[in-house]
């Protein structure tokens, strides 16, 4: 696709956005609020003073499973401010509280088809495409996270708020503190503000519950939002934040490098730093750090990699990069964060000015980790084994419900020169409450470090390229579809993103009916999807249709069929197959709070060595809650392939990845959390085209304490624990670690 024809496609949203205004998304009854007449403790009851000229809302519609219907268990909320907070009460009550779901876990820890809990989602700037949530369990565990209607939820970020709840003989009732210095908003008197209140209600069903009706088939939330009035006289920032941290760690290896030999504990390793968050108003935020502490408390969880074409992504959790996240995601995913992988220093401010929502990063990273290589019919990594400065650069102008924006990156190389420079421009076009419209063009400018010993390629080439990306998503009531298309050149490089494949056009198109019965099945969905995707000299990389249903059931269930019938690339050749998906995952009871099953099974290829084979991969999951303390997070995923040429089927490989998490909580603040996970690989050597081994294993071990007064008060104490398996089938120690950090925010 050219320009010209992504310039067609917005001018196309335009014309089409013109009779389909009449269709634009009518937001919620208003609330008008007050200043609280008295004081208020948050310590969930709710017969403070302050509640008594509190704005009350008492109509509420149940928009899943029910159609904004009324709810099938009564709700209030309450709505109050004074100088420095925004106060809300939630009175919930139930037919039959010994039902409620609300066991203890770590901030966060909420799913929403196994746990009772409410609260709110706050659009301070009033944008009506985007907002924060708050929401609190019966038992007080906090969950927050950022919402936006273009890209969805981010659970990622964490606030500074407080809350208490307690179950009575009704239901349950919450208070919730939340400062206005978390929030951001316009330096207007008054202001005017988007919000949304919500409960969930698992029981037979997952029912949500919102203060605001929401349509069917729409592609929005906070369009439909209250209009909250009467807040004047609001703090205009001010506000700062100094988190300095403390962390102390000592690892051990085998002595010598040599695998066997008996572990050597490294020097006791200490490091201070300091994190700053300023906000010189209501409306823009300052972050600075020296030293930050980017460590992962917990590992990721193993992802089986055996016979993938393609980089495997985790999720980034490393605050500094928080602020504004949704500003970062783009159609492209040009900019993820992970990449950064040791910074000594960072600066970045986010803010709003003259219409304009805009975030810019700098820091100095050391190096460390990998950097993908990207290609068309797979991706390989090197070492980042070099100093580089990073910049991050990202505005978008919001209009109406639609936005154009603009994206920088750049990573500049200490060491000889080397460089990656990305930028762009993007959009995001809303003519009705059916239509979404997106796109972005990216040019890259690219000189590879000259460092042939970590990979080929590197040897001080000069690359450019270009990337687009634009989709159109259509949802009514019943009918709705997707169509996107990608164009990635050979040249094209973003080493500050998440791009693992480039050479290559991608066509891709979806389309399903929805219905909602009743009874057992609340929503049902048959679909069809099709792909066609080619490298940019038109051969074929892969092909083929899914056909599939869905559906929401008892016991806050989903269950899903797809049969994918497509033909894809190995090496230089392309084969042929057919596979069954399976999904089913039950939210059953208390005590099992969730159970998955993800399978897929029939015709398959090994990629390694480019020939047709059949395969299993089937990943289980379920999590034992047998005490409102005590949570056993349990994980078995296999992946094997079978070979049949030309006599019986013979194993290629198998890996297993076994995961068992235990975590007790004491309270809302503090824990204890073991993991052990095992990671087997068994291979035929004499199937293979190159040189393999015939067995590996790998095992870790951790343990945790937390507590944890807010997100950026923590003390963590933990040990790991890391094995890998030896010819004669024991697991030897390859490394052990012991640390130790705390961290303190102090406010202002």
């Amino acid at each position: 696709m050219s320009l010209r024809a992504v310039a067609a496609l917005a001018v196309i949203a335009c014309v089409t956005g013109g009779p389909a205004a009449a269709q634009a998304p009518t937001p919620g009854p208003a609330i008008q609020i007050t200043r609280a007449t008295g004081r208020i403790d948050v310590d969930g009851h709710l017969t403070d003073e302050g509640w008594r000229t509190a704005a009350v809302v008492r109509t509420w519609y149940e928009i899943s499973p029910g159609d904004n219907t009324p709810p099938p268990v009564r709700s209030t909320a309450y709505l109050t401010y004074d100088d420095r907070f925004l106060y809300v009460a939630l009175d919930f009550k139930d037919p039959d509280p010994s039902h409620i779901r609300a066991p203890l876990g770590d901030h966060d820890d909420i799913s929403g088809i196994s746990t009772d809990f409410g609260g709110v989602f706050i659009d301070a700037l009033n944008t009506r495409r985007s907002g924060i949530e708050f929401f609190v369990t019966a038992r007080n565990v906090q969950y927050d996270a950022v919402m936006d209607d273009a890209t969805g939820e981010n659970a990622s970020p964490d606030f500074f708020w407080d809350s208490a709840a307690r179950i009575t003989a009704e239901g349950w009732t919450a208070e919730m503190r939340i400062p206005f210095s978390t929030l951001r908003y316009k330096p207007a008197d008054p202001q005017q503000w988007g919000i949304i209140l919500f409960r969930n209600y698992p029981r037979r069903f997952r029912h949500q519950i919102l203060s605001a009706p929401m349509p069917r088939g729409g592609n929005c939330t906070m369009c439909r939002a209250n209009t909250l009035t009467g807040l004047a006289g609001l703090p205009g920032g001010g506000h700062l934040v100094a988190a300095p941290y403390a962390s102390a760690s000592q690892t051990a290896a085998p002595r010598g490098g040599t695998p066997g030999a008996p572990l050597v504990n490294d020097n006791v390793s200490g490091r201070v730093g300091l994190d700053v968050k300023f906000t010189p108003n209501a409306n823009n935020a300052i972050d600075a750090t020296v030293e930050p502490d980017f460590s992962q408390i917990e590992s990721d969880t193993a992802q089986i990699s055996a016979n993938e074409r393609f980089a495997l992504f985790f999720p980034e959790k490393r605050p500094f990069f928080l602020e504004g996240v949704d500003l970062f995601q783009t159609p492209i995913e040009a900019v993820y964060t992970r990449t950064i992988t040791s910074p000594v220093w960072g600066g970045r401010a986010t803010g709003k000015a003259a219409g304009v929502r805009y975030t810019a990063l700098v820091t100095e990273d050391s190096g460390g980790g990998t950097v993908i290589l990207p290609g068309s019919n797979g991706s390989e990594s090197a070492p980042q084994d070099f100093h580089s400065i990073v910049l991050v650069g990202r505005a978008k102008r919001e209009i109406g419900r639609s936005f154009i924006g603009a994206l920088l990156t750049d990573r500049e190389v200490s060491d000889d020169g080397a460089y990656n420079r990305v930028f762009g421009p993007d959009f995001e076009l809303r003519p009705s409450a059916a239509d979404v419209f997106t796109g972005q063009l990216l040019y890259s400018e690219t000189v590879t470090p000259t460092r042939p010993d970590l990979a080929a390629e590197w040897t001080g080439d000069h690359l450019t390229g270009r990337a687009i990306k634009t989709s159109w998503s259509h949802s009514t009531r019943h009918l709705d579809w997707f169509g996107q298309y990608s164009d990635f050149s050979d040249g094209f490089r973003a080493d500050t993103g998440f791009i693992p494949q480039v050479d290559y056009r991608d066509y891709l198109a979806d389309t399903g009916w929805t219905v909602h019965p009743k009874r057992i099945v609340s929503r049902l969905r048959v679909f069809v999807g099709a792909q066609y995707q080619a490298d940019t000299a038109g051969e074929v990389i892969t092909k083929g249709v899914e056909p599939g249903v869905g559906m929401d059931t008892i016991w806050n269930g989903f269950v899903q069929v797809r049969v994918n019938d497509d033909h894809s690339r190995a090496g230089a050749i392309v084969i042929g197959r057919r596979m069954v998906n399976y999904t089913l995952q039950f939210s059953p009871s208390r005590r099992l709070a969730y159970i998955s099953m993800r399978a897929t099974t029939g015709g398959d290829i090994d990629f390694d060595n480019a020939r047709p084979a059949t395969g299993l991969t089937l990943n289980l999951q379920a999590t034992l809650r047998p005490t409102d303390h005590l949570a056993l997070d349990l994980v078995e995923n296999t992946r094997s392939l079978d070979l049949k040429e030309g006599g019986p089927e013979r194993r290629l490989f198998k890996q297993r990845v076994s995961r068992v998490k235990g975590t007790y909580t004491f309270n809302s603040r503090m824990f204890v959390r073991v993991i052990g996970q095992y990671v087997d690989t068994t291979r035929n050597p004499e199937l293979y085209t190159f040189a393999v081994d015939s067995r590996s294993g790998e095992f870790s071990g951790s343990a945790l304490f937390a507590y944890k007064v807010n997100w950026q008060s923590v003390l963590f104490a933990g040990f790991g624990d890391d094995r890998e398996l030896a010819e004669t089938g024991h697991l030897r120690p390859s490394g052990r670690q012991f640390f130790l950090k705390l961290s303190y925010a102090f406010q202002r």
